[in-house]
């Protein structure tokens, strides 16, 4: 079982900047491909980023890209999420999720194995 804790969520006004942190209780962290998620209320949850195990392949949602950088260090059992240029669209509630040897499908939700509680991201204009 894969215990996912994420922090560093909050409230920033547009243009601002958040790091979010993703600290994992797993075993082999290496072995996981790590992912971000958001749902805003009343939306889908949908995709940010991820980042694979084996050679740290990293893709990001198109509305993300260029803004959103996603990183890992292995040796704290965590990955990271920075964010920048925020926007009140990218207001949601924003959650970690893990997959062990993922290589497949890591854009969509069900991919995932574990999942974290989620951090409150919210961006005023």
């Amino acid at each position: 079982q894969v215990q996912l804790v994420e922090s560093g969520g909050g409230s920033v006004q547009a243009g601002g900047s958040l790091r979010l942190s993703c600290a994992a209780s797993a075993r082999f962290f290496s072995s996981y491909t790590m992912g971000w998620f958001r749902q805003a209320p009343g939306k889908e949850r949908e995709f940010v980023a991820h980042i694979t195990w084996n050679n740290g392949y990293t893709y990001y949602a198109d509305s993300m890209k260029g803004r959103f950088t996603i990183s890992r260090d292995n040796a704290k059992n965590t990955v990271y999420l920075r964010m920048n240029s925020l926007r009140p669209e990218d207001t949601a509630v924003y959650y970690c999720a893990a997959k062990q040897w993922g290589v497949l499908d890591l854009i969509k939700s069900d991919a995932y194995a574990y999942w974290g509680q989620g951090t409150q991201v919210t961006v005023s204009s």
